[in-house]
């Protein structure tokens, strides 16, 4: 397990880096974990014990919404954050912020995850202090990236902002052939609409417009973009 661990530590982008040595002493406070589909992993608001990566498996984190401006069938109101695979951290928030969990974190399927406990991460680094400055250094590539994310969705309509995670899905968790990909993910349009801050009903009629175009399918569990090309041009 120690070895695993440790290989999967190497394909982190926050620890790339780190020395062998420095690599060594995360792992020795990294602990395995796991959760079965629609488990709640943290809730939004609760006190932050750890920081996550996911080894295998979909998380989708979420704000509950007091305004009730979103809504879901299941959970009421809430508005995503972020639909999360494989090698990726959360909450974005990461180590150097004490604050409660910013969202609530929930497993789309079962996940395996990588948990560093903070209290434990907090005396690491006080003993190995070029481990924090190497990982600050990478944290602000990630902020930067995730700010640039989130400007690119503000200021558009509906249909923008929609296509635009369409896109951003579809680079994230896309399967390509050619000039068509396969996003599959078990996510529901509601879930979708919630993402963009719309209704369902405006999502549901959107899909079908651009499904009429011959340009994207909508099925159980995928979403399949016919046409990359096509897609890109609604955004015009």
């Amino acid at each position: 397990m120690n070895d695993h661990t440790y290989a999967l530590l190497q394909q982190i982008v926050l620890f790339s880096d780190l020395t062998t040595e420095e690599i060594n002493k995360v792992k020795d406070i990294t602990i395995s974990r796991s959760f079965p589909k629609k488990a709640i992993i943290f809730s939004e608001g609760s006190m932050k014990e750890a920081v996550y990566f996911i080894v295998k498996g979909l998380v989708k984190t979420y704000k509950t919404d007091e305004k009730k401006t979103y809504k879901t069938d299941e959970n009421g109101y809430e508005q995503i954050v972020s639909f999360l695979k494989t090698g990726d951290m959360f909450p974005h928030t990461g180590f150097f912020d004490t604050k409660p969990y910013p969202a609530t974190a929930e497993a789309l399927v079962d996940t395996q995850l990588l948990a560093i406990p903070i209290q434990l991460f907090e005396q690491l680094v006080m003993n190995t202090p070029s481990i924090a400055i190497k990982m600050m250094r990478v944290m602000g590539t990630i902020i930067k990236d995730l700010q640039e994310r989130l400007q690119g969705l503000s200021g558009k309509d509906v249909k923008q902002r929609a296509i635009s995670l369409l896109l951003k899905l579809a680079d994230k968790h896309g399967e390509r052939r050619g000039n068509s990909v396969t996003i599959n993910l078990p996510i529901t349009n509601q879930e979708l609409a919630n993402f963009v801050g719309t209704s369902r009903e405006t999502i549901n009629r959107l899909f079908s417009q651009i499904g009429k175009k011959g340009i994207l399918k909508v099925e159980r569990n995928r979403i399949i973009i016919v046409d990359l090309a096509g897609l890109k041009e609604q955004l015009d």
